[in-house]
């Protein structure tokens, strides 16, 4: 069986350099897998079905690597004892060192003419240490296995997207760092409010004239049962239209707006807490108290824990010729409890880069994050700021190089908690990382 593998892995490599060489948007390797072997995709670009003549198999994956050199501190002065002493609490001593591997298997299929399977496992991560499947789908451009030229002239411009697997909210899960999934980020951190869920879902596309829209529906949940008890279950539903287009050979436009209702009291809470791969800032900000490794994976993150939530995303991009602005505004609302007011919450980002060298294989840029806002009505304010700077080097299309400096700071409010390091916290320092996606 190993020997198997290997000769299998070893044809794949083979097969997707051969076809990467090929100039063509409808490669099969770039229509099986097209995040990884561009910048700058968003939604699979809608282009003609490659032929089909026997089911065929890509076999990918992705590993990162990080050296984290950051320190932690706290306004706060009063952390309360360690539990179970009478001694004060502190903060845990941060080191520099590198941070546990992370790699990702990908499996994609063609089954029929414009019809794609993709299936993402993570063999390791922050939160699992041993091998999870994230999730999968299935994409379907075209209904020739139906009967040939079946609603042709509506499956020009159509999609059908159906799994169990991220959901299209915004547009930042498309740059987002999939815990071994790094190409793809120019920074080594993904956003302080960090929207993406894996869920059952269901989505219907239309494309026509650089125009895109979608609407979707899922069942809210992140880990699957058919059990109700007392659950107070309900679907989602989201949307998104946008524009895209390559204006001339210098200069793209796409701006794009996303809404998402999640209905369920005890489902639809996962939007900013669905990741299981975890947080790229291993550890800031926790004190002796604080759970450690796989039960505390998402720190540096912010997630508002509203049920029943109502939330939008817009997107800016911009590149023209090696400059590029990627922009993020984002508003949700609502309710932490059944007899609380609602809350909400805005999350505002920057990124602005510069691509140089013959093939854009370099660049340097930053970006700024900043959330704010309420649990309820009378509560008072959170704040977070961050902002990172850095550079990369695509050693090859495969292999990217970062590294950053990133600053991130609480306001100085009980809200944080009375005793918590989060009030008045701050981290920064330099993180380096290596990937390689294929």
């Amino acid at each position: 069986m190993k020997t198997m593998l290997m000769r299998a892995s070893m044809l794949a490599v083979l097969f997707s350099g051969v076809i990467s060489a090929q100039d063509t948007t409808t490669s099969m390797r770039d229509y099986l897998a097209p995040e990884k072997s561009t910048r700058n995709v968003f939604e699979d670009p809608k282009v003609a079905s490659p032929e089909y003549d026997g089911v065929k198999v890509s076999v990918g994956g992705d590993f990162a690597l990080q050296f984290q050199g950051l320190d932690h501190w706290t306004e706060n002065k009063n952390l309360g004892v360690v539990t179970g002493t009478t001694q004060p609490n502190y903060l845990n001593d941060m080191g520099n060192d590198f941070n546990l591997p992370t790699a990702n298997l990908d499996i994609n299929a063609y089954l029929a003419k414009g019809v794609k399977m993709h299936l993402r496992t993570y063999l390791s991560a922050r939160h699992h240490n041993e091998a999870w499947v994230k999730g999968g789908y299935i994409q379907i451009d075209d209904l020739d296995f139906i009967k040939e030229g079946f609603m042709g002239d509506i499956m020009k411009h159509a999609r059908v997207k159906v799994g169990m697997d991220e959901i299209n909210y915004g547009d930042t899960h498309f740059r987002r760092t999939d815990n071994a999934r790094a190409i793809t980020n120019p920074f080594v951190g993904n956003y302080i409010m960090d929207s993406f869920s894996t869920e059952a879902f269901g989505e219907v596309y239309g494309f026509y004239n650089n125009f895109l829209g979608m609407v979707g529906v899922s069942n809210g949940k992140l880990n699957q049962t058919a059990y109700k008890g007392t659950n107070w279950n309900s679907p989602s539903v989201y949307a998104k239209v946008g524009y895209d287009k390559q204006l001339n050979s210098d200069l793209r436009v796409r701006l794009t707006g996303s809404f998402i209702q999640t209905n369920g009291w005890n489902t639809g809470s996962y939007l900013y807490s669905g990741d299981r791969g975890g947080s790229r800032y291993y550890y800031v900000l926790l004190t002796a108290n604080d759970a450690m490794g796989t039960s505390n994976y998402a720190t540096g993150r912010f997630n508002p824990g509203f049920r029943k939530m109502q939330a939008f995303q817009i997107n800016p991009f911009i590149k023209y010729q090696g400059l590029e602005f990627f922009g993020v505004y984002e508003y949700v609302t609502g309710q932490k409890s059944l007899t609380a007011t609602k809350g909400n919450y805005t999350q505002l980002g920057a990124e602005l880069l510069y691509r140089f060298g013959g093939k854009e294989q370099f660049y340097v840029g930053g970006r700024y994050n900043t959330v704010n806002g309420k649990d309820n009505d009378t509560a008072d304010e959170r704040k977070i700021d961050r902002y990172n700077l850095g550079g990369g080097w695509f050693m090859t299309k495969n292999i990217l190089a970062k590294v950053e400096y990133v600053n991130q700071k609480y306001n100085n409010d009980p809200v944080w908690g009375a005793t918590s390091a989060l009030r008045g916290g701050k981290f920064n320092g330099l993180m380096f990382e290596a990937t390689i996606g294929f």
